[in-house]
């Protein structure tokens, strides 16, 4: 895999994500974790199943933070 264009030396080892409705009622706290794609791009990414605390029904979510201009040969 080819060596990102660019790092963030300062980009932290995870980001703490909290999923709220529109009341503020939290459904979820997930971790996006720092990743190097297979694009060679980097990033954070992160990925959960949720529960809606009123009707119990389960979602699935995935998330992507990609560094603007990682990606080699740009």
């Amino acid at each position: 895999m080819p060596e990102p264009a660019k790092r963030d030396p300062n980009a932290p080892k995870f980001l703490e994500i909290s999923v709220k409705d529109s009341e503020g009622k939290v459904w979820s706290t997930l971790y996006a974790h720092a990743k190097d794609f297979s694009t060679g791009s980097v990033g954070f990414y992160a990925s959960d199943k949720l529960t809606n605390p009123v009707s119990a029904e389960r979602y699935q979510m995935s998330m992507s933070f990609t560094l603007i201009g990682s990606k080699p040969g740009k």
